[in-house]
């Protein structure tokens, strides 16, 4: 990772965001988000096994995982929350609090 400050950085990744929840098997599952900046914002993407899901390009980081959250929740990810664990190469060891995602109907 390029050692300029983030706010400097014109694309590439930016944050590292840790999602947890259930999968549509039952199964409990912990990942990791990576959030882009792009030419128009930011993006999130997330891997599940052999299963990848991005989101679009939004102003906000927020704005980016909270769209791939809700493509989980569309494939019947259930009970996800999330939290940012590295701001550039800075870890924030742990301090960071959860976002919960409530489930969709």
């Amino acid at each position: 990772m390029s050692t300029l400050p983030l706010m400097f950085k014109k694309e590439g990744l930016v944050e590292k965001h840790q999602i947890e929840g259930v999968d549509p098997s039952d199964r409990y599952f912990s990942r990791a988000i990576l959030v882009n900046r792009t030419a128009s914002g930011y993006a999130a993407k997330a891997m599940y096994e052999a299963f990848t899901v991005e989101s679009g390009s939004h102003s906000t980081i927020t704005a980016a995982v909270k769209e791939l959250v809700e493509k989980l929740q569309g494939f019947g990810f259930t009970r996800m929350r999330t939290r940012a664990n590295f701001k550039g190469t800075r870890y924030l060891a742990e301090k960071e609090t959860w976002g919960d995602y409530a489930d969709q109907p």
